[in-house]
């Protein structure tokens, strides 16, 4: 896969806690999912404003939508351009329906698709490359209430994960389908320019040839109350690709 400065925040996003409910007994729900939001973020890359992303979730029809658009920004944009669609949708049970990508990366533009079909336990992936005029099929099986990587945020806001907890979890991007480990770590105090948060750290262990061949650690921090707002997402790559992080700029409802 080709590398660019601001993929790690894709593949934050995209891998980023895909959080089924776990039935395990140390994760108590906290509250349903919110109604309608929009958050929005900034990206910093080798200290350096990098891009901009924005997190949409509302009600739709019997279930949920959740859409992501991410793009480059300043220097970074001047030599490698990201601009990328992300859409999915998710039953009452926040159960992965369907997801649809639309990425512009520097030369590359695809498009990919999935459907989950819960009946049968599969999901079947579809990508097509713009420029070569090539397309991908490929089919995964899935397990019961499979999540997609971005909707499944929203079920991990809904648990009261303590630290010194963990749960396993079902995690899919349509071409992989694994049980990822998430643990909570510590109770911290987070200072951002959106203001000042008291949150939980978690630890999502989707690296390291677990959804991702690539090496990495990837952190979120998320607010310790009913709000539940993941406010500072962080993935540690090797050093020739460095740190990005993800910090909440702003939060409204729609």
């Amino acid at each position: 896969m080709q590398f660019s400065p601001t993929a790690p925040a894709v593949a934050v996003f995209l891998a980023l806690l895909a959080a089924t409910p776990p039935s395990a007994p140390t994760a108590e729900a906290v509250a349903p999912s919110p109604g309608s939001e929009v958050l929005s973020y900034t990206t910093e890359w080798r200290f350096i404003h990098a891009g901009n992303a924005r997190l949409t979730w509302s009600p739709d029809g019997d279930g949920f939508a959740a859409r992501l658009h991410l793009e480059s920004a300043g220097m970074v944009s001047s030599f490698y351009k990201i601009d990328d669609d992300y859409a999915s949708l998710l039953d009452r049970q926040l159960c992965a329906v369907s997801l649809s990508l639309r990425s512009s990366e520097g030369g590359r533009r695809h498009e990919t698709s999935v459907t989950f079909d819960a009946a049968r336990h599969r999901a079947s992936y579809r990508d097509r490359d713009l420029v070569k005029n090539v397309t991908i099929t490929h089919e995964t099986d899935l397990q019961p209430c499979a999540q997609d990587v971005v909707g499944a945020l929203y079920a991990l806001r809904r648990l009261r994960l303590d630290p010194g907890r963990s749960a396993e979890i079902p995690v899919s991007d349509g071409k992989k389908a694994v049980n990822a480990k998430v643990e909570a770590q510590e109770r911290e105090t987070v200072k951002l320019a959106s203001g000042t948060y008291k949150t939980i750290r978690y630890e999502a262990f989707v690296f390291n040839n677990v959804l991702f061949r690539r090496k990495g650690r990837l952190f979120v921090w998320i607010t310790d109350d009913d709000r539940r707002l993941p406010v500072q997402i962080r993935i540690h790559m090797p050093f020739y690709v460095g740190t990005v992080t993800l910090q909440l700029e702003k939060a409204s409802k729609t």
